[in-house]
């Protein structure tokens, strides 16, 4: 799934990202992590895995988004 970067903390590494129909998540610093990412800017697209549904849906990864 696809995804915006909304907002990133890097002290803490977690954040938010914007769904493309404007939900934003959170994310947490292990989700973060999983990516292998050093950073992430607001307005990045990227690429994230959930598990769950509705409410209880959580990010377990964000990445970059390639093509």
């Amino acid at each position: 799934m696809q995804a915006t970067a909304y907002t990133y903390d890097p002290a803490s590494r977690s954040g938010q990202v914007l769904l493309d129909d404007g939900t934003p998540v959170p994310f947490g610093a292990p989700a973060f992590d999983a990516g292998g990412l050093r950073l992430l800017r607001p307005g990045q697209r990227v690429r994230i895995e959930t598990e769950g549904e509705g409410a209880a849906r959580r990010i377990t990864l964000v990445t970059l988004q390639t093509f």
